[in-house]
């Protein structure tokens, strides 16, 4: 375990967010790779990819009520030397993961089609859709425990293990995308269900090894048998802290629901486009997010540790870290936005709604920064509420604007952008407001102890 309520902060965060950076980019690299084999199918079949991928914000909601959960808690017991604590934390996550794994495969398999035929513009882009989403739930069903071992790590400060794990993942994705996507090397090309199926079967072998990593090498929470009975009192606090969290999430799933709807009637091209924009700006957003995944852990250990001096000045440090990264990517965004767009499109109409999309969206980025390192504030005192309601400022923004334009003369494609951008300002606003009150009002002072029950 990495002891964070000594030594620099920002070495801290770099320490974490690196590691962090490369797994999140390697995790972004499933849906590039699919989208890049699945790109030679034609536009239709991007679409409904790109459509079919925004479906996994919904799993990423409940995988954020996990990991977040199970930071705040595992790191506020590891702040205050308490083991016992820490794996009881770590064990419960474990029995949430599994109960979200079998949610997700009875909700994918019932509303799959439902979903892609509300967003769709064609019934082609659908079948797309469809058919790569019914092979990618074994996969989006398995993040779940995945997800519960990283948090458990990167709450104590280890996060190199689950990067070497995501790069071996990703790696089989990419040896098995061409075979089952194009069919090189056998003659039976897959198209859309093999990209599903090639992610399925590498998260699968992440898996394997997360749970040989934990055999292994000694750690200072793991899996325990007698501790897997679900045990509603940590449940409960698991899904307290968590749940505001993958709420925010669940919130932006409706955002991009909408953006889809309204796509919808600008063509097949438009929503291709903004597919392709949607997936390079999360990877363009990679190394903030990797801060602000970083802030938690080193939040929480101040915090339980009775810390509330470095709890503020992680998020200072947070701050700087996420202003110099924004400047950078803002300016990628205006210098050479066409040269990724045309890694995946040859189309000029596709091209430039996704090249539009990135220039637009892209300042927002500096407002995305502060949220992103306000988050992690709250993440690690458990006090998710308080992003929750930034999260719903934004999204209340976005879907009365978006409800205003759709009505109104002459609505095109970038009154979307621009709105979007409007939206993530007042997110930032609200969210560092309340993040100065929280730290003044004592929110960084170390908690209450308070007793868990041995399962």
């Amino acid at each position: 375990m990495k002891d964070f309520t000594q030594g620099s902060i920002r070495g801290h965060l770099l320490a974490m967010a690196v590691p962090t950076f490369v797994g999140m980019l390697v995790q972004l690299l499933y849906l590039l790779v699919d989208l890049y084999f699945v790109s030679r199918l034609g536009n239709d079949a991007v679409a409904g990819v790109s459509a079919a991928g925004n479906a996994s914000l919904i799993v990423i909601a409940l995988t954020q009520v996990l990991n977040v959960g199970a930071v705040a808690l595992v790191s506020q017991a590891a702040g205050a030397k308490d083991r016992e604590r820490a794996e009881i934390a770590f064990n419960q996550s474990f029995v949430l993961a599994w109960i979200f794994a079998a949610l997700v495969l009875a909700g994918g398999a019932l509303g799959v089609h439902a979903y892609m035929n509300s967003l769709s513009a064609t019934p082609a882009i659908a079948d797309a859709g469809t058919t790569y989403l019914f092979w990618y739930l074994p996969g989006l069903a398995l993040q779940f425990p995945m997800t519960a071992a990283a948090a458990g790590l990167r709450a104590t400060g280890v996060v190199k293990p689950v990067m070497a794990v995501q790069m071996l993942s990703v790696l089989t994705n990419i040896a098995l995308a061409p075979v089952l996507v194009a069919g090189w090397g056998t003659g039976h090309p897959l198209g859309v269900a093999g990209a599903g199926l090639a992610s399925s079967l590498s998260v699968a072998v992440g898996g394997v090894f997360v749970l040989a990593y934990f055999l292994r090498h000694e750690t200072y929470v793991r899996p325990h048998l007698g501790r897997l009975r679900p045990h509603l009192a940590t449940i409960a606090k698991l899904l307290r802290i968590g749940v505001p969290a993958g709420g925010e999430y669940g919130l932006l799933f409706l955002v991009t629901m909408v953006s889809f709807a309204l796509i919808r009637h600008f063509g097949a091209d438009a929503q291709a486009g903004f597919g392709i924009g949607s997936r390079l700006l999360q990877s363009l957003l990679m190394p903030a997010m990797a801060i602000g995944v970083a802030v938690p852990a080193v939040v929480g250990q101040n915090f339980g540790g009775g810390r509330a001096d470095r709890v503020r000045q992680t998020l200072v440090e947070a701050l700087v870290l996420e202003s110099g990264l924004m400047v950078a990517m803002v300016v990628l965004c205006h210098l050479a936005p066409a040269v990724p767009v045309r890694w995946y499109t040859s189309d000029p109409a596709t091209t430039q709604v996704a090249v539009d999309f990135l220039r637009i969206i892209s300042w927002n980025f500096f407002a995305v920064g502060v949220t992103f390192a306000c988050s992690g504030v709250f993440q690690g005192v458990g006090r998710t509420t308080q992003s929750l309601i930034g999260t719903v400022v934004r999204v209340a923004t976005f879907l009365a604007g978006a409800l205003w334009l759709s009505h109104r003369p002459g609505f095109a494609l970038i009154d979307v952008w621009h709105l979007s951008v409007i939206a993530a300002v007042l997110q930032a606003a609200t969210s560092a407001f309340l993040v100065r009150r929280l730290l003044r009002a004592g929110g960084g002072a170390r908690p209450k102890p308070q007793a868990e029950p041995a399962v």
